[in-house]
């Protein structure tokens, strides 16, 4: 079996780090040409060096997400660097912990609300929006949304977050019924906790920052945190032909944490 990916292009945002990051590697590892899609435009090229030290091809694109206007040019850009676009990974995210330590319902300023909702549920909308004109002209055209557990369940300091995730997963059923007549497939994941820097910023954010990281590990029925390259694994999947005739779907990837209410000792 040949690379799942072959041939295709790619745009992941938020890929300069983490599963965003992990995600664009293992689809230039699947054959795709990829375009890394990021606001710091450090982290960005250095996801592109890594790609290319593998052989992979890959281009840096800036792109603010707060930022409507420069979505559209992002996935011009990438169309004309590449001839097209077969799958958009709206991975980009923030986290309030991420901008500000008033966290709570009653403390959290409008600003950061409105900040994570601009990224992490507006521009998975637009980065959709503006992709399907190129996305129509591709033969397996697929979309992967980044949600969380955070869309089904709630946590401490994350109600714009959670709030925000839980819109990426009705989004994602909304855009799978608007463009299944294009053929374009729509899903995304929920993923628990995995070792990137946003979770690592939640952690630090705490009070007891060891025991928050305990209670996260604790929470999934395999106790430890996941890691960007097993999620990286599921994207993949949905950007393939392996996932042809899933559409409007919403993947947990989350050690169990769902699966149960308990907490490991």
């Amino acid at each position: 079996m040949g690379p799942r990916l072959a041939g295709r292009v790619c745009v992941v945002t938020g890929s300069g780090q983490g599963m965003g990051r992990a995600s664009a590697i293992a689809m230039a590892r699947e054959g795709a040409k990829v375009v890394v899609a990021d606001i710091n435009a450090h982290s960005g090229n250095e996801t592109v060096a890594m790609i290319e030290a593998e052989g992979g091809t890959a281009k840096f694109i800036a792109v603010d997400l707060r930022n409507s206007a420069s979505i559209q040019p992002l996935m011009d850009q990438a169309a004309a660097t590449f001839g097209g676009i077969d799958v958009v990974h709206a991975n980009a995210a923030v986290h309030e912990t991420d901008l500000t330590s008033e966290t709570s319902i009653e403390d959290l300023d409008e600003a950061v609300w409105d900040m994570v909702h601009d990224i992490n549920l507006k521009a998975v909308w637009l980065c959709t929006k503006f992709a399907v004109p190129y996305l129509k002209g591709s033969k397996a055209p697929a979309s992967v949304n980044v949600a969380s557990t955070g869309a089904l369940v709630s946590y401490p300091m994350a109600g714009a977050y959670c709030a925000s995730k839980g819109g990426v997963a009705m989004l994602t059923k909304a855009s799978a019924t608007d463009l299944a007549k294009y053929g374009i497939r729509v899903n995304c994941y929920c993923p628990g906790a995995i070792r990137t820097p946003m979770l690592q910023n939640y952690i630090d954010a705490a009070d007891d920052g060891a025991a928050v990281e305990a209670s996260l590990r604790g929470a999934h029925l395999l106790p430890r945190l996941g890691e960007p390259e097993e999620v990286a694994k599921l994207a993949v999947f949905l950007a393939s032909d392996d996932a042809s005739f899933i559409t409007g779907a919403a993947y947990l990837i989350d050690g169990g944490a769902l699966a149960w209410r308990g907490q490991a000792a």
